[in-house]
């Protein structure tokens, strides 16, 4: 018998009111979740939360016991309310300072006169913390066992992630599958929960449309093996064809 694949699992904690209000739209992720999923890490939750420092703290200690890894992105510029890493310093009950090597880049990145008290802010880490280095802006995020602390500018973030991904040991990856059904959602809602029922280690999600005027709904299914995930295509474009539709590969 071969052995089980474990679930290598991640969650994100976008932090910032900025967020929360509308005045940024967060573009990290959806990026995150393909990456991760590329590696073979499901992106399993996401929370929002704004910048409080028991909310920050809360989210961050619920969910670094309940995944393998977790994401933070935003708060970790020079302003006062870029709290994250104080509140991730507090989550592990650790001291918080500047980090020696983050004062050092800073120190080297930044013209004398251009040194303040808020821009050495950006060197300050939970004790003990690894840095997570920035090839943009040079302030770094940094990592506290499986707790990743990134900004929240998606192009610094992504190049800051993209210098670690690497290091990250996932599962297999997840692969996916989506048929276009034109009929209604209220007509296939049985059939497809029967199906789910016979295939319960496939994930299957409806979405439903409205194009040119007809109802319809794009059926997604998501496992490891492909092999599993094409048996279960067969019987849902089968269902599609009973139903009086006609399945349309995407």
């Amino acid at each position: 018998m071969s052995e089980k694949i474990k679930t290598v699992t991640a969650a994100m904690v976008i932090i910032g009111n900025e967020v929360l209000s509308g005045r940024t739209k967060d573009a990290n992720l959806s990026f995150l979740g393909t990456e991760l999923n590329e590696i073979g890490i499901r992106m399993m939750e996401a929370r929002v939360v704004a910048d409080i420092e028991d909310e920050i703290v809360g989210a961050i200690n619920a969910l670094r016991v309940k995944y393998d890894y977790i994401f933070t992105t935003g708060g970790i510029g020079p302003t006062h309310d870029d709290i994250t890493s104080a509140c991730v310093a507090k989550a592990f009950g650790l001291g918080h300072g500047r980090h020696p090597q983050a004062e050092a880049i800073l120190l080297a990145h930044y013209k004398p006169e251009d040194v303040t008290p808020a821009r050495m802010k950006m060197s300050e880490t939970p004790h003990g913390a690894e840095l997570l280095l920035n090839p943009v802006s040079k302030a770094p995020g940094f990592r506290v066992e499986n707790v990743y602390v990134l900004p929240g500018v998606p192009h610094i973030m992504r190049e800051i992630f993209s210098g670690f991904k690497h290091r990250l040991s996932g599962g297999q990856p997840m692969c996916s599958k989506s048929i276009t059904a034109y009929v209604p959602e209220g007509r296939t809602g049985g059939p497809l929960s029967d199906l789910q029922d016979r295939h319960g280690d496939v994930e299957i999600g409806s979405y439903p449309f409205a194009r040119d005027g007809k109802y319809g709904a794009s059926i997604v299914m998501r496992h490891t093996d492909p092999a599993r995930l094409e048996a279960v295509a067969h019987d849902v474009r089968q269902m599609v064809r009973d139903l009086g539709g006609d399945p349309i590969d995407d």
